[in-house]
């Protein structure tokens, strides 16, 4: 489970703290079921989803309450 200090927004410079965890995976070097996650606060889930999907990447947006320990 991620400390409070490390619940911080992914994105380049931010340091609000996260809100939503982003799923994500490449498939050219990621089994369908692996999945990485990446952080994010309010302001940047929008602009942090829309990069992942341009590449094909974003599979799933959860608020971090959700997050599995």
């Amino acid at each position: 489970m991620l400390d409070e200090d490390d619940r911080i927004c992914s994105s380049r410079g931010c340091k609000a703290p996260a809100t939503y965890e982003l799923l994500w995976n490449n498939p050219k070097l990621h089994t369908p079921e692996r999945l990485k996650t990446w952080l994010a606060c309010d302001v940047h889930e929008e602009t942090l989803r829309v990069f992942l999907s341009a590449r094909s990447f974003w599979k799933e947006t959860r608020p971090l309450q959700d997050m599995a320990e």
